[in-house]
């Protein structure tokens, strides 16, 4: 499956951005999937997973109460809600598609650049 995210851009912080995940070549209803995110010079950071049918839904305690994560499986997509910006969300965020039998993310998309200004 090939996953591409869009949705990424530059914020003032306490602004919203929706990020979308979208997923080509299988279904995506076949995968639970995660957000992530990446600055330079730091480990990738866990933001947020879903279940195959929208739920088992958990979240990074940096980003609860500000992020929700929510999925259309007839559209393909999973997207990623961020309220209440803060300059510390400025970073590449990444879907990724987790395979629950070998329980690895398999599949990663290229990633979306997100920056929150002062």
């Amino acid at each position: 499956v090939q996953l591409v995210e869009s949705g990424g851009g530059l914020v003032q912080a306490g602004g919203s951005l929706r990020l979308s995940c979208a997923a080509s070549g299988r279904t995506i209803s076949n995968f639970a999937v995660g957000w992530f995110r990446q600055t330079p010079g730091k480990e990738r950071e866990f933001v947020a997973t879903i279940g195959k049918s929208g739920g088992g839904t958990l979240y990074a305690n940096s980003v609860k109460g500000r992020f929700a994560v929510s999925r259309d499986n007839a559209k393909n997509v999973v997207y990623l809600q961020m309220n209440s910006l803060e300059p510390g969300d400025t970073a590449v965020y990444v879907c990724a598609a987790y395979n629950t039998d070998s329980k690895t993310y398999d599949y990663w998309g290229q990633g979306t650049q997100v920056t929150v200004s002062p």
